[in-house]
């Protein structure tokens, strides 16, 4: 994941190094550290010093929870944070809260952390001026909690953990066919009634007036799944998808981790590892077609000498 960067190795209770360390900062643009709060003070990066010797630097300080907070000096991890937030509490089955299954804390305070930079470097072509920036992983995850919060404040509703279902439209969850399962997205009355004449060849359903309206769907999904399980069960995913595509209803395959590796609209770039080893990752999404840069990750201070060169005293 460290692709295209150099890697320095410091150490920053010499003071030979924490000079280097300073002269870094003084000709960049951008400082970001996830060190355990007070850790910066102590090197001379504080708030105070950086305003007063480098006005023009963007600092960015990853934390756990707002330091401002009673939660200041927690530890924090991905998973802990996660919970903290109730997104668990939101993720998973009835009977089960679940974490999401990859770092959503972490990765969301990356991408948080990368817009407020982006932003303060804009800032900072009008005024000349850095920016103090705190970003913390807590703040993340409670700003993805946002629709469940305004629902049980204001609407006095908890969301309910459905699964793959979706909590307030229906059918809107994968149905398990012969051969794997497929996510069906019914949205508007109009889907409604081609889901049920051409993909499951029941007019009766449609007539229904336990299925009429969606809301009705909602409050009758069981009976509802009665009806619509054992016609998806005798389908292979070829046959469903045809028919899916033939109503114009959304659909998505739920894919195994085997099968990503051979997803048709995956899109790949190459790395090459600190052993000169080339593997091929995800691309990441607003590259250009054709981005051909083939990033190198840096072994652990692969850079150290060069970076000392350049920033000598």
């Amino acid at each position: 994941m460290n692709r295209g960067k150099e890697s320095v190795a410091l150490d920053l209770k010499a003071n030979d190094d924490l000079a280097l360390l300073h002269r870094m900062v003084a000709r960049s643009d951008v400082l970001v550290q996830n060190l355990a709060p007070g850790a910066i003070d102590r090197l001379g990066l504080s708030v105070e010093v950086i305003a007063q010797k480098f006005p023009r630097l963007i600092a960015v300080n990853i934390v756990g929870y707002g330091q401002d907070t009673p939660y200041a000096a927690m530890r924090a991890y991905d998973m802990l944070v996660q919970a903290e937030s109730g997104i668990c509490a939101v993720t998973g089955t009835p009977e089960t809260a679940c974490k999401i299954g990859v770092s959503a804390a972490d990765i969301a305070t990356g991408m948080n952390a990368h817009a407020a930079i982006l932003e303060a470097l804009l800032a900072r072509e009008k005024t000349g001026r850095g920016r103090i920036i705190e970003i913390a992983m807590f703040d993340g995850m409670a700003d993805w909690m946002a629709v469940p919060l305004l629902h049980y404040e204001h609407a006095g509703r908890e969301t309910a953990r459905y699964g793959l279902a979706h909590a307030s439209i229906y059918p809107y969850r994968p149905y398990a066919c012969r051969d794997g399962a497929v996510v069906v997205s019914i949205q508007q009355n109009s889907e409604w009634k081609r889901f049920c004449s051409t993909v499951l060849q029941r007019t009766d359903l449609f007539a229904d007036e336990r299925f009429a309206t969606n809301a009705w769907r909602v409050a009758n999904r069981t009976a509802l799944d009665t009806e619509i399980e054992p016609i998806f069960a005798a389908l292979d995913c070829e046959e469903a998808i045809r028919r899916l595509g033939e109503a114009q209803i959304a659909w998505g395959r739920v894919s195994e981790m085997p099968d990503l590796p051979r997803h048709r609209a995956l899109r790949r770039t190459e790395v090459e590892l600190p052993d000169g080893k080339r593997i091929t990752v995800p691309m990441p999404a607003g590259r250009p077609e054709g981005f051909e840069i083939v990033p190198k990750v840096p072994a652990l201070g692969a850079d150290t000498d060069r970076i000392r060169s350049e920033f000598a005293a």
